[in-house]
């Protein structure tokens, strides 16, 4: 009788370009720190210091199409580097996301045409986060955003905000009265500058992973102030708190509350609302009087944006041990942390408590993933879009590439549920979440899947939502 086999194969991502990339060579899809991957629902994108290569997986491809290949434009100079990739998917507009070691954030269409520029803060970007939580009877709020994260930084963009600029780039493009190319050096003020809030979370030392949660009360001992005039300069307290994790060498797990205020002094209000708007006044006298006879035709540089307030709120020091990978359930109530001793902690982002550990996983990779666990045969058997979403149980897979193996287990304290072999230099993957999409489409509901790709055979296989 024939084992079962719980993936399914879709397509091959194989070609003569990944050469490259290292193609060809034992191990060169995880062996290499400079090569990144991001997978989107029909294709898979993937980088190296400077070249980005765009493949379509899906059964209808040419394998002798031609393929995208975006080569940023890097500073020589500063040695600049590609060191961060990431999908950004609203309705029918895809568009790539790149970090640079010079804390750039690029926007690129699929046809390789740099769409916005925008300097973050000055240091390496080690990782780009899309996600996004729903208004549901179990959150009171909704917020999509994508995360930049950099050694002690934390930046958050709204999505709403990169939605309108990409609104604004596919109208001008489509337009009939565009014709001519820009120039790449404007790009970054095109479109206006992406507004964002920075954080510094180095408190505890600098951050190899970190994440933002989501949405926290504020702090219970936070002043209010109440009266009128007080009221009338900071306005209503309508500010959000976030919560951020982060993972490092000498904190492995550390919490902060992120607020989107620099300052909640009285003081400090006033002087945000008056001191602009004096100096604006001041400003526009001046130039009243002192009109200049020469403009000057040089671009201003981009100043650093000054932070928000960060408050710790807890940290985990045990050394020798060092947090590596950081991942985040659907809510983000759950994170998946690995270390540098081979356990996996379990950690409820709610409570800052470890639930959960395993031992022995070194080198560890984790994705949460939706699968369908204690239903009967008939309804396991039946198309994936006649389920709910309270069909579907949260489940972390591990991979643990040093024993070629992906175990799903049942969140939060639920057994294993599968053990399923995957051979060497394969890896571990997850689409980016879709700006604007509830995963419910008329009576059906996509579940989180994980993704498998080989990389001796360019094999993409997907882990089946059904233990049947």
């Amino acid at each position: 009788m024939a084992s079962r086999n719980h993936t399914t194969e879709l397509g091959c991502v194989a070609c003569d370009d990944l050469t490259e990339f290292g193609a060809g060579r034992e191990g060169w899809l995880v062996d290499s720190p400079n090569l990144l991957t991001a997978l989107d629902t029909h294709s898979i994108a993937l980088a190296n210091r400077s070249v980005v290569l765009v493949i379509d997986w899906s059964d209808g491809s040419d394998p002798s199409a031609p393929r995208v290949k975006i080569r940023p434009t890097l500073s020589p100079i500063e040695a600049e580097f590609i060191s961060a990739i990431e999908w950004l998917v609203f309705d029918d507009v895809r568009v790539l996301a790149l970090g640079t070691s010079c804390g750039y954030l690029l926007i690129y269409s699929l046809q390789g045409d740099l769409i916005h520029k925008q300097i973050v803060s000055p240091g390496r970007i080690v990782k780009l986060r899309v996600r996004g939580t729903k208004r549901d009877l179990t959150e009171d709020t909704s917020s999509e955003e994508i995360c930049v994260v950099m050694h002690g930084v934390i930046a958050r963009f709204d999505g709403s905000d990169i939605q309108s600029m990409l609104k604004r780039w596919f109208q001008e493009t489509h337009s009939q009265f565009w014709n001519q190319k820009r120039d790449p050096d404007e790009t970054e003020h095109s479109y206006g500058r992406l507004p964002y809030q920075l954080w510094n979370v180095s408190k505890y030392g600098s951050c190899a992973d970190a994440a933002i949660t989501g949405i926290m009360p504020p702090p219970l001992m936070e002043l209010q102030v109440i009266t009128y005039t007080a009221a009338f300069i900071v306005g209503q307290s309508s500010q959000r708190y976030y919560c951020a994790i982060t993972i490092g060498d000498d904190a492995v797990i550390s919490a902060f509350r992120l607020s989107e205020d620099r300052s909640r002094s009285l003081v400090g209000a006033i002087l945000s609302k008056v001191v602009p708007a004096t100096f604006s006044t001041i400003a526009s006298f001046s130039r009243m009087i002192w009109r200049s006879e020469q403009k000057s035709t040089k671009k201003p540089e981009a100043k650093p944006q000054p932070f928000a307030r960060a408050s710790p709120l807890t940290c985990l020091k045990d050394h020798p041990r060092k947090g590596e990978k950081l991942t985040l359930s659907p809510s983000g109530t759950l994170a998946a942390i690995t270390d540098s001793l081979g356990r996996i902690l379990l950690l409820d982002t709610r409570a800052l408590v470890v639930v959960r550990l395993w031992k022995g996983y070194r080198d560890a990779s984790c994705l949460f993933m939706e699968i369908l666990v204690n239903r009967d045969k008939s309804a396991s058997s039946s198309a994936y879009y006649e389920h709910a979403k309270s069909d579907f149980c949260l489940c972390l897979a591990i991979h643990a590439p040093r024993k070629g193996i992906i175990e799903v287990w049942q969140m939060r304290t639920g057994p294993r549920l599968l053990t399923i072999p995957c051979s060497r230099g394969s890896k571990i993957l997850q689409p980016t979440y879709r700006f604007g999409s509830s995963s419910v489409t008329g009576s059906s509901y996509v579940p989180l899947e994980v993704f498998l790709l080989n990389g001796d055979s360019g094999q993409l296989s997907v882990l089946n939502r059904s233990l049947n």
